[in-house]
């Protein structure tokens, strides 16, 4: 065996990001809510960044990034204001303070070189509250707008069993049994389980006890349904309660809504799972029932609710802010996009610290401080910017190639592949990608996520393109038009697209039958 060292050549091409550029691509990718907050981190953190208001009247971004200033002999010769002073002096003074009012006014002097000791020291939130000043912040708004955390389940229920009518020897174990009630309103762990696992404090509960206050919370817990230890005894529990206060007149030709519950009760009981079968006929030869007598207690089994717990507590809905917003110009016939960027904060470089870092007269180390500032906030400004136009290049395209869409509905939309979309702006497709990541756009039709328009698809018989999400847009409408006492398989759906010169596979309609969340035939089936 041999080992040596050699030197090599060898030329070879890598492609590598720069910092700059990733973080560009990051801003590219961010929906507006969080850029908005990444532009409040950045103004907090960077003393050379400012914001105005947004629909502020504001200079041109070229008189925002070099402001005027006045002509130096004006400054910097002295002005006679005293008895003996020529009348023009005092014009020049009016014009000063008409031009240079702000500059002039007794707000805080911006820091000069004499004050400045070490610029690193300066605390971002001094600094940002200063800019800020007098106006209104838009966190503390928000923190007001933003609704109080709603109670849990399990503190609902705790409150609910103190003040319920039960025994003192039952309040501990009905508590045990409410910290293993789930989300859905159910208990789904065993009682001996219960036992064995109950925290220190519970030590003392029996088991007897606890089969006691399962009756008690199943009782006196509301709504009906709270500490099923399954579906069945769910609705059960759910049924027992509305027999209460259930009516015994009839109206004419039906039976009355009791002897309807309690119909629905012994089907519940006894044939459960051929009710979730969809198998009328065999409950109706096994309990002598008619189908319209069945049809009516299913009726009543519609008030009944399979995760009862949700009633109290209801997940949260995420809110949606559209990142751009379409609509219909009737004079130009078109649709147009524009975005809904308006509430972020004008963006601009403090000049009084751009100054500075030209001042030989300030410390290097801050001066280099302030520049490496300057740099990081003007990325900023150009980042967001980029991260405009990108997106309004792209929003532009979009709504070009789906006008049969917005006109139509979904059973219109056209596949747009993302490397089309790039080919035609001449930009990567990972660039595109980023570009409608997260994002959503308010339409005529809904608000909806920006990617759902980049989709692929299949041609029809007549050669013409169609999207997936209109194919199965296409499937909804003729479930939705069948006969209900005769609905179509999955081989006559098939039969039914080809009609309309859509030719896909029966696997094909049975996913998307399923992600539509269509049930097979026989549980579509009316009697």
């Amino acid at each position: 065996m041999r080992f040596d060292a050699s030197q090599q050549m060898k030329l070879g091409q890598h492609m590598k990001l720069a910092p700059r550029m990733i973080q560009s691509m990051e801003i590219l990718q961010l929906p507006l809510m969080a850029l908005e907050e990444r532009i409040a981190q950045e103004l907090e953190s960077n003393v050379t960044l400012e914001a105005t208001e947004p629909q502020a009247d504001v200079q041109s971004m070229d008189e925002t990034a070099a402001p005027a200033e006045p002509a130096e002999s004006d400054l910097e010769r002295p002005l006679d204001v005293s008895e003996n002073g020529s009348a023009s002096d005092f014009e020049r003074l009016d014009s000063l303070e008409s031009e240079y009012a702000e500059d002039l006014s007794d707000e805080p002097a911006p820091p000069s070189p004499s004050r400045v000791e070490s610029l690193r020291d300066l605390e971002p939130s001094t600094h940002a509250s200063s800019r800020f000043d007098g106006e209104r912040d838009a966190k503390l708004d928000a923190m007001a707008n933003t609704a109080a955390r709603s109670e849990s389940l399990t503190e609902q229920l705790l409150e609910q069993w103190a003040f319920a009518d039960v025994d003192e020897e039952l309040r501990e174990p009905g508590r045990l049994l409410i910290l293993n009630i789930d989300a859905d309103g159910y208990l789904r762990t065993p009682l001996p389980d219960i036992i064995a696992n109950a925290p220190q404090e519970f030590r003392a509960v029996t088991l007897a006890q606890l089969e006691r206050a399962l009756l008690a919370v199943q009782l006196f817990l509301e709504p009906a349904g709270i500490g099923a230890r399954d579906t069945r005894e769910c609705l059960l529990l759910q049924i027992d309660a509305l027999l209460e206060n259930a009516s015994d007149r009839a109206p004419e030709g039906k039976s009355s809504p009791r002897e309807d519950l309690l119909r629905a009760r012994m089907l519940i009981a006894e044939h459960l799972d051929d009710l979730v079968h969809n198998r009328i006929p065999r409950i109706a030869q096994r309990t002598g029932l008619t189908i319209d007598q069945i049809k009516q207690a299913m009726e009543q089994m519609r008030r009944l609710s399979l995760h009862p717990g949700r009633q109290l507590v209801s997940e949260p809905q995420p809110s949606i802010v559209p990142d751009a917003i379409v609509e219909y110009d009737e004079d130009r016939d078109e649709y147009i996009a524009y975005l809904t960027d308006g509430r972020l904060p004008n963006l601009r470089i403090n000049m009084d610290y751009a100054r500075l870092s030209r001042d030989r007269t300030v410390p290097k180390s801050d001066r280099e401080f302030i520049r490496t500032n300057l740099a990081n906030a003007q990325w900023l400004i150009d980042a967001v910017e980029q991260r405009r136009q990108t997106l309004q290049r792209v929003l532009n395209v979009v709504v070009a190639a789906q006008r049969e869409f917005f006109d139509v509905g979904p059973q219109a939309l056209k596949p747009l592949p993302m490397t089309q979309v790039a080919d035609q702006l001449g930009i990567h497709v990972a660039t595109v990608s980023r570009a409608v990541a997260g994002k959503h756009i308010q339409t005529p039709r809904g608000i909806f996520p920006l990617r759902k328009f980049f989709i692929g698809g299949t041609q029809t018989e007549s050669g013409e393109d169609v999207s997936w999400e209109a194919i199965r847009a296409a499937l909804q409408e003729v479930v939705d038009g069948e006969d209900k006492r005769n609905p179509l398989s999955d081989e006559a759906i098939v039969d039914e697209l080809k009609k309309r010169g859509i030719d896909i596979a029966r696997r094909t309609v049975a996913k998307y039958r399923a992600q539509l969340d269509i049930p097979p035939a026989r549980l579509r089936k009316q009697f």
